[in-house]
């Protein structure tokens, strides 16, 4: 089965982010970008509720699911985008990044906000082939956290049915060197599809772009992870700008996938 994955760092909407970076201007820039790489499924960070409806607003052909982290419409989302025309979830839940994970805002390890992860378990209409598709968004100070998320989501996934695939996605908020990264792929079951595609496109870029960094800053802090028998094609980070407009002081990561079933 074929899919076409991504993950993006939306920039939370504010009022200290100045022209042209307002989430209003930025807006018609993210719906481009959206609609020409045409992802199957894509994994949001960052956007709180008006942020995601928008999304959806302007990409009609997705339907999205996801909880604020603060529970209800509070706070960022962990949105999941998917296409309605090939496919209709069978299951969804969220846990927080936290010693109580099944607690709503829940936070632990050093962290000073909420972090938390939004899952979905897809058919394929196609096909009738399944999958999860799971986004998260790691705490930006904590390396305690950080580290303590990742162990987290390799215990939590075990509850998955260890037949199916899984394609993690999200911002890690850290490099590929570091130990989460380590924990989620050399020592759990996940590979890095930057690391595994076929083709690398832009794989000298850093992901934070910082609305003024055209290379990306230093590290690769986004990521797009797999479970299980998955060729990847190519990955790639989108460093798209418009009249030297940023979308997002995040770049996209976008990848290709087969998914292959015994």
């Amino acid at each position: 089965m074929n899919l076409r994955v991504m993950t993006y760092n939306l920039r939370y909407e504010n009022t200290i982010d100045p022209s042209p970076h307002t989430w209003d201007e930025r807006r018609p820039t993210v719906r481009q970008l959206i609609r020409m790489e045409q992802p199957d499924i894509f994994g949001t960070q960052e956007a709180l509720y008006q942020q995601v409806a928008e999304v959806a607003d302007d990409l009609p052909k997705y339907e999205w699911i996801g909880l604020g982290r603060e529970g209800g419409s509070k706070g960022e989302f962990m949105a999941i985008y998917y296409n309605k025309n090939r496919f209709t979830p069978l299951e969804y839940d969220h846990f927080w990044l936290s010693d109580t994970p099944e607690v709503i805002g829940s936070k632990s390890w050093g962290n000073t906000i909420p972090r938390m992860v939004t899952w979905v378990k897809f058919p394929d209409t196609k096909t009738d082939k399944q999958f999860y598709f799971v986004n998260t968004h790691f705490d930006h100070r904590s390396v305690e956290a950080r580290e303590k998320s990742a162990s987290l989501i390799v215990e939590k996934i075990k509850a998955f049915d260890p037949a199916l695939p899984v394609v993690l996605t999200g911002d890690f908020n850290t490099a590929p060197d570091t130990r989460p990264h380590q924990i989620l792929t050399d020592e759990g079951p996940f590979v890095d599809t930057m690391e595994s595609a076929e083709q690398k496109i832009n794989d000298h870029l850093g992901t934070f772009n910082g609305f003024r960094d055209p290379t990306g800053g230093k590290n690769r802090i986004d990521w797009i992870l797999t479970k299980g028998n998955v060729i990847t094609h190519s990955t790639e980070i989108i460093d798209y700008q418009k009249n030297g407009q940023f979308p997002s002081d995040h770049y996209p990561v976008i990848s290709n996938l087969t998914l292959e079933y015994k």
